[in-house]
């Protein structure tokens, strides 16, 4: 029982320090600098540690990602509203926006590495859809005539790092928000 702990303890600290590696490596040198041979001797792990915990870059930037998504995934569950459950579908789906637009917006980086890793598989990425998810059923309970689901990729499509960084460095984070906002609003309009 003991040695479990210790294994736990264990990969709990590499876990660790592989994602601050891959964090580091990523803000000092971007994406393309970011191997999993480097984030392991960064980390001072072996290169089978970060193989048998992430699987490859897409992996781990997968769980660097997922590691600023939990409280937000978590306020969507049992949060206060308007982000949790007790208000209208349209005041929740503009709370997502927003806490998502402050995450890409505080993360850009980490954005803009986990849609190159995951770009051929994007639309099965677990969290997008969990994100994807949330607004789908939003979109549907406040308009059940629109293509929820299409509406709901298109949403998404706002927080590709690349246009993310553009409107941030022209207008700034109030931009982005009040533009997520007005497209949302748009199709939360009048029904057809």
């Amino acid at each position: 029982m003991g040695a479990q702990r210790q294994e736990r303890a264990d990969a709990a600290r590499n876990r660790r320090a592989v994602l601050q590696a891959a964090e580091t490596l990523l803000a000092e040198n971007g994406f393309d600098h970011v191997s999993l041979d480097k984030v392991a001797a960064a980390a001072d792990v072996g290169k089978g540690t970060v193989f048998r915990r992430f699987g490859n870059r897409a992996g781990l930037m997968r769980a660097l990602l997922e590691e600023r998504a939990v409280m937000l995934s978590e306020g969507i569950v049992s949060g206060p509203p308007p982000l949790g459950p007790g208000v209208p579908p349209r005041e929740r789906l503009l709370a997502f926006l927003d806490a998502l637009a402050d995450l890409a917006t505080r993360n850009v980086a980490l954005l803009a590495a986990h849609d190159r890793a995951c770009a051929e598989d994007k639309f099965s990425d677990p969290i997008y859809l969990r994100w994807h998810r949330h607004i789908t059923t939003l979109l549907a309970e406040a308009r059940p005539d629109l293509d929820a689901e299409f509406v709901g990729h298109t949403l998404l499509s706002m927080f590709d790092a690349d246009l993310v960084r553009h409107v941030m460095n022209d207008g700034g984070v109030a931009r982005l928000t009040g533009s997520l906002r007005d497209v949302a609003s748009a199709f939360l309009g009048a029904p057809r």
